[in-house]
């Protein structure tokens, strides 16, 4: 490219900052960034040649290598291939098979409807965008996951962000938005989290439903990691908290609990049609594969009839997290199946203990910095499963009470230091 005279050249910034995380790619690609985990998906699987002992995979319920899924995925791929149906669904994309599966995952987390999506994080997007106009209000938990932000961004009215899980913060924005929609004729919308995907914690859904009684709102909640592991059937946080009923707008994801692809919405019917017919990510995208539509029914059949996976699941869940409490660690406050193992330090000593973790201990988990978190933290974030063993619990901790030694100690400083100079 040529650069002309007195012309802005939009690649230059890209070469003076490349981000907060990127200022790391060329010590951190491929190996804590873009990492490539090798063999079939498990808790042990092979890093850079060697076997680890794996917990930043989200197969929640073991699904992904289970026998009876991988049979029906191979049968529908070998049935199907991979190219039905051709084009979006709104055109030429629609099966029987699609519509089998709205309900049954309408029938499941006990909504009239629902819509499905192809990917969660465009979905959720295009669906804040379809729901809102200028005219309306929405009002987002300071922590929700970046594909609620970034729909939220599109909104072109007001939006409010409230103090995490802070439900009096919330009735103070429910106020001023209450103000607002009176005089432009619009609506509000309150979008939380089911669960939260780095601390844990449980969106606070009876706190949000209680204030329905004092104030004119919808509620839209995204229950990704809470889907499947949550509630006394897997239905999620809603069926958890007791308040599934007052969940206006109901979304998960097949990337978790299903290990699979996809994503769907869940409500109202007419307010799922509307959504079908204006998200503009799948209006002008290719239909979900057979092969998927198909495997994610043998998932969700799994879900509905084989509540072993989940007691599986939570019993790792209390093994893990008990013992690394009861060595000191700091959990947070989560009451999901997601560990957030809080630490001090500085992105470097965080890379070295990582490193340590890896080429040392065997343990693979991800690690979470600024500016995820605030500057002077790190979370070590661990995923447990329904396929992890006693043995991978009891190693894991042992090696995080290690490095956690070594971190007080300052090696990890000493570390970084000489490989900075």
């Amino acid at each position: 490219m040529t650069e002309q005279k007195g012309s802005y050249d939009i690649f230059s910034k890209i070469r003076r900052d490349m981000g907060p995380l990127g200022r790391w790619a060329d010590v951190a690609e491929g190996y804590f960034v873009f990492p490539k985990l090798e063999g079939e998906i498990g808790p042990r699987m092979k890093f850079q040649g060697k076997e680890v002992i794996v917990w930043s995979v989200n197969n929640y319920l073991g699904l992904a290598n289970h026998p009876e899924v991988r049979k029906v995925d191979a049968e529908a791929a070998a049935k199907w291939g991979l190219a039905y149906p051709m084009g979006s669904r709104l055109m030429s994309g629609a099966t029987e098979l699609h519509d089998r599966l709205e309900q049954a995952l309408a029938d499941f987390v006990n909504k009239p409807a629902a819509a499905l999506v192809n990917f969660g994080y465009q979905g959720m997007v295009s669906a804040i965008d379809a729901l809102l106009s200028r005219r309306d209000v929405v009002i987002y938990d300071s922590e929700s996951h970046a594909c609620i932000v970034d729909g939220v961004r599109l909104h072109q009215g007001r939006r409010f962000a409230f103090e995490h899980n802070n439900i009096d913060a919330l009735e103070r924005h429910l106020q001023n938005a209450q103000k607002i929609v009176e005089k432009t004729g619009g609506g509000i919308l309150v979008i939380t989290e089911g669960v939260f995907g780095m601390r844990g914690d449980q969106g606070d859904l009876r706190g949000i439903v209680e204030l329905k009684k004092k104030y004119d709102f919808r509620l839209l909640v995204d229950d990704a990691h809470g889907f499947g592991t949550l509630g006394e059937r897997g239905a999620g946080a809603g069926e958890a908290q007791g308040v599934q009923a007052q969940v206006d707008i109901y979304f998960s994801t097949f990337a978790k609990s299903m290990a699979s692809i996809g994503a769907f919405f869940a409500g109202d019917a007419d307010v799922m049609k509307y959504l079908k017919y204006n998200m503009r990510s799948q209006v002008f995208a290719k239909s979900l594969p057979m092969p998927i539509v198909e495997g994610n029914l043998k998932r969700l059949e799994m879900l509905r009839t084989q509540p072993g996976h989940k007691e599986r699941l939570w019993q790792n869940v209390r093994m893990l997290q008990g013992g690394l409490r009861e060595v000191g660690f700091d959990l947070g406050a989560t009451n999901s199946c997601v560990t957030p193992v809080y630490l001090q330090g500085t992105i470097p000593e965080a890379m070295a203990l990582v490193r340590d973790l890896r080429e040392n201990h065997q343990i693979f988990c991800s690690i979470v910095v600024y500016p995820v978190v605030p500057k002077g933290m790190m979370i070590l974030r661990l995923i447990p499963t329904a396929v992890h063993t006693q043995a991978d619990i009891e190693t894991t901790i042992k090696a995080f009470v290690a490095v956690k030694d070594k971190l007080a100690a300052g090696v990890y400083k000493q570390y970084a230091a000489a490989h900075q100079s």
